[in-house]
């Protein structure tokens, strides 16, 4: 998936995305993505029911300082010192045959 352009949702984001599943020691990020001049790392959850909430509920305080923490060492790691970032989420709920998809930009 490195290289291509995904469309997010319904927003009018378009990003090339640059690594899908990136670790960093305990942590990992669903999509590290490039939309202009702006590095987006991107958490991605789906659900097939609300049964324990909708998905972007599953983003925690502790889940999005874990995303942080990873973000930092995906800019250490490649030597990125001045760069715009956001932080994005991507719910996705699918019920049965269809599929709603809610993309939240800078969501935290």
């Amino acid at each position: 998936m490195r290289g291509s352009c995904w469309p997010c949702g319904n927003s009018n984001v378009s990003a090339t995305t640059l690594w899908t599943k990136y670790r960093f020691g305990h942590g990992e990020i669903d999509i590290i993505a490039r939309d202009g001049d702006v590095l987006v790392f991107c958490e991605v959850k789906t659900r097939k029911n609300d049964e324990f909430g909708p998905p972007e509920y599953a983003i925690t305080k502790r889940k999005q300082t874990q995303v942080r923490k990873v973000a930092t060492g995906y800019l250490y790691e490649h030597e990125i010192k001045e760069q715009e970032c956001r932080f994005d989420v991507v719910a996705i709920r699918m019920w049965g045959g269809r599929t709603e998809i809610n993309y939240i930009k800078n969501a935290f």
